[in-house]
């Protein structure tokens, strides 16, 4: 299907540890429809150039992987300060006062987040009059295909007034304040910038769920480094990888001057949204902005 016949703007979307860890994460990267066949050709190469067929945030065990996350955060982050593509990935914690309440509807939850995302990054950082194709991996907690038969039902109403808590349902709320044109599921194997998506939602999440060991990491690697002490923390193979791939995107980001935080936030956070690469720890917006829960929780 030809993307630029459906919309000016397309955006990929996944996202991380949303059924069981504390932190969890969704991620969407965008850009212009023009764009998208040289980002896909260059994220295609980082991986097949790693040796990989597919590049997985959970299968992240030993340097291959790692070679992949590095070449795909060096592109990805080119593309963003080259003005070609953003990257926004949204973090919530699940014990805050918002979400630690009896009853929390997951799913419904993860359906609130993704409308937080879409309006902060379709509506605000990009032209007002965009078309947007989505791509949301297929193994989504979503159910995209009923968002989609709702687009096909009822055509596509935008307004100028929305609002975040209101309780009307996803789709119509999708449906009513963003132009999306349509939503093709894609299997994260075929599809290269799903794969960053993947990378970038995992990382989010990862930064802070495992803050407090990357600093011990970091700390004994310095100290080997400068003293030439033979000290060590005892890590897993994954849990070394991924903290080589966090150093890496940090000192990336600090290098090219992105304003993304880490040792003040404990875990990726851009404090300019405005930035191309946003790592958007949530806040409640509002006094009344508190997790759904499900119905027959009472």
């Amino acid at each position: 299907m030809d993307v630029n016949a459906f919309s000016t703007h397309i955006a990929y979307a996944d996202e991380s540890y949303y059924t069981k860890e504390r932190y969890r994460s969704i991620a969407v990267v965008t850009f212009a429809a023009e764009h998208h066949d040289p980002i896909k050709r260059s994220f295609k190469e980082c991986i097949l150039s790693s040796g990989l067929k597919e590049f997985k945030w959970t299968k992240l065990r030993q340097a291959r992987e790692r070679f992949a996350a590095l070449k795909i955060i060096n592109t990805a982050i080119g593309l963003a300060v080259g003005k070609k593509l953003r990257i926004d990935v949204l973090i919530w914690d699940t014990q805050d006062d918002r979400h630690r309440i009896r009853g929390r509807d997951d799913i419904a939850n993860l359906e609130r987040m993704y409308y937080h995302l879409f309006k902060n990054v379709l509506q605000r950082r990009w032209p007002s009059e965009s078309k947007w194709y989505l791509f949301p991996d297929e193994n989504s907690a979503l159910d995209w295909a009923t968002v989609q038969d709702y687009l096909d039902s009822a055509g596509l109403t935008v307004s100028d007034s929305t609002n975040l808590f209101d309780q009307r349902p996803f789709s119509i709320r999708v449906s009513r304040d963003f132009q999306i044109m349509h939503i093709q599921e894609v299997t994260s194997a075929s599809e290269p910038i799903c794969q960053v998506a993947d990378l970038f939602a995992g990382i989010g999440a990862y930064s802070y769920l495992a803050y407090s060991r990357y600093t011990d990491w970091l700390s004994t690697e310095q100290d080997r480094l400068s003293v030439g002490l033979d000290v060590n923390v005892k890590l897993s193979n994954s849990e070394c990888e991924r903290f080589l791939v966090i150093k890496y995107l940090n000192e990336c980001c600090k290098h090219h001057k992105l304003r993304v935080g880490f040792s003040s936030s404990r875990g990726f956070r851009t404090y300019d949204p405005r930035f191309p690469v946003n790592f958007w720890l949530y806040a409640p917006q509002h006094s009344d902005d508190k997790a759904p829960v499900k119905a027959h929780s009472g």
